[in-house]
């Protein structure tokens, strides 16, 4: 494992920089807008948000897996943060994410990125368009100007919001439009120019020539301060650690889900391949060091890396390039940040939102298996009512026993005879002779603790007593704990009863296991064949000796 920005400086040439300049000029400037919503929506200040795009957004190209990954503060983090603040404060917040960069770097460490994309994607769909609701609904009461306090759980604020839509201020409902149609309806042939910038600039020259009375950053947040931050170290506390261990866990697995996802993308894009190991340690190097400027969680933003592909980036320097735009204007032109109306800022998020929705799935899973389709439901439904941990925990135990159903409907154990064979060739059992005393039985697909009890229920169908029983295992990909022990708990019925066990054409993972368990020395090494033609001669020869 190494930072990709390693090998990428390796005959780096001038044309290469400009190229990656300008795509992190771009990335840079249509990061802003986002980077202070996404703070505002978390429930912290737009500094802190501002201060996560820099840090992360240098860090994660700095020492991350990917050549194009943009990082920093993304929605998909909007409902757990709030949830953290509102019940913890931002210490508790800075401190878990501190607790989460320590687990993502672990994580990458112990070599576990891969294992992040056996997640289903029922889960993952279903979260994140519970997510974009979550986004979207938290954002209406500043796109309508409602004086009203923010509430946690959406069913609760459609509710709030409903009671109070008679006192929507109608300028800060046309800002939000403006921003909205801004976005929506800018040309494309003038792309070139991100149109949330356009928006943003348009309704914040309107309120500092025409002052109008809504709320802006500078009036609820006090502005974005201009220079560094002062270093802060979150108060290490036993209990709180205890507390915030799960919600730290959130954030880890949400952030490595989430940057996997987009290198993934980005991977496409520019027809790549990511280490995602070195993704998850550059993911957790820059959750560790936002805390201390005051930060808040980040990780890889597919919005942002694909912008930053179709601007022409193609090396992390981009990445590093995009953070260091935002740090020059933190530096020089915070003060105007105070004119910023929120309307305007959650008429950018309310887009976002839409977009991270991907409602398509729901279409099309819909049309896929049920199973899959009700895990995508009950995930996004957990998501928008009750919690993120929640809905992502109770979607994977769901998509997990839907997979152990599924294993156990194609894994089979039945009684084989020449009569009833299906295949036809040297390995089949076909046109061979089966000694008298000996049963066959045929074990396909994975013999794990979902399917071990089918080998006892065909055991027990014959009342006599076999002198010797062979296992054809050559479709037999894989044996777990359970299976094993059933294997062990037979072979000694079969010692008790003066049964042989044979083992045919045993698979490289179910032997490995069965020599590490000793097993094996059990059963004894002339009772593994390699095939049935080998089994059927062992058996013989078996059969021969016993009186």
């Amino acid at each position: 494992m190494r930072p990709q920005l390693l090998d990428s400086l390796r005959d780096y040439t001038r044309t290469a920089f400009l190229r990656d300049f300008a795509a992190g000029l771009t990335v840079g400037v249509v990061a802003l807008p986002l980077a202070i919503g996404f703070g505002i929506a978390s429930g912290v200040t737009p500094a802190a948000g501002l201060w996560t795009a820099i840090v992360a957004g240098f860090l994660i190209s700095a020492f991350g897996g990917s050549k194009v990954q943009i990082g920093g503060p993304t929605g998909a983090f909007v409902p757990i943060l709030g949830s953290i603040v509102a019940t913890h404060g931002v210490e508790g917040l800075a401190l878990a994410t501190l607790m989460a960069g320590a687990i993502l770097v672990g994580m990458g460490l112990m070599r576990l990125g891969n294992l992040i994309k056996f997640i289903p994607y029922p889960v993952i769909a279903g979260f994140t368009s519970g997510i974009a609701v979550i986004i979207f609904v938290g954002q209406v009461k500043e796109f309508l100007g409602l004086p009203m306090q923010s509430v946690l759980h959406v069913p609760d604020q459609v509710s709030l919001i409903a009671t109070h839509l008679a006192q929507t201020n109608v300028t800060a409902l046309g800002l939000g439009a403006l921003t909205l149609a801004t976005i929506l309806f800018w040309p494309k042939k003038w792309r070139a120019v991100p149109p949330s910038i356009v928006a943003i600039v348009a309704t914040t020259f309107i309120v500092a020539w025409v002052a109008p009375d809504v709320a802006t950053v500078g009036s609820k947040y006090g502005g974005i301060p201009q220079g560094w931050p002062a270093l802060h170290l979150p108060a290490f506390d036993f209990v709180r650690i205890r507390d915030l261990l799960m919600p730290a866990f959130t954030i880890a697995m949400l952030g490595a889900i989430e940057s996997l996802l987009s290198a993934m993308v980005a991977d496409g894009m520019i027809e790549g391949r990511h280490d995602s190991n070195q993704e998850l340690i550059g993911q957790g190097l820059a959750n560790l060091a936002c805390p201390w400027l005051g930060g808040i969680p980040a990780t890889g933003a597919i919005a942002r890396t694909a912008t930053n592909v179709r601007s022409g980036g193609r090396t992390p320097v981009a990445g590093i390039v995009h953070s260091l735009t935002l740090l020059g204007i933190v530096l020089v032109a915070a003060p105007l940040a105070r004119f910023i109306p929120l309307a305007a800022l959650s008429g950018v998020l309310l887009v976002v939102a839409w977009r991270m929705g991907e409602w398509h799935n729901f279409a099309d899973m819909a049309r896929g298996p049920r199973a899959d389709f009700g895990v995508l439901l009950v995930t996004f439904g957990l998501t928008v009512t009750f919690d993120l941990s929640v809905a992502v925990g109770i979607g994977l135990i769901m998509a997990g026993a839907l997979f152990v159903r599924q294993m156990e409907d194609v894994t089979h154990v039945r009684l084989a005879t020449p009569e009833n064979e299906m295949d036809r060739g040297s390995d089949s059992l076909h046109e061979k002779e089966v000694p008298a005393g000996v049963l066959v039985y045929r074990i396909e697909g994975p013999f794990f603790f979902g399917v071990a009890e089918k080998l006892e229920a065909a055991l027990e169908r014959d009342s006599e007593i076999p002198r010797v029983v062979i296992f054809r295992m050559r479709t037999v990909p894989a044996i777990d704990g359970t299976g094993l022990r059933v294997m062990r708990l037979t072979w000694e019925k079969f010692q008790r009863r003066g049964t042989h066990l044979i083992l045919s054409g045993v698979q490289p993972q179910p032997m490995k296991v069965l020599f590490e368990s000793g097993l094996v020395d059990r059963i004894g090494l002339d009772n593994l064949c390699p095939n049935i033609e080998a089994s059927l001669t062992r058996a013989r020869d078996i059969v021969s000796k016993v009186p």
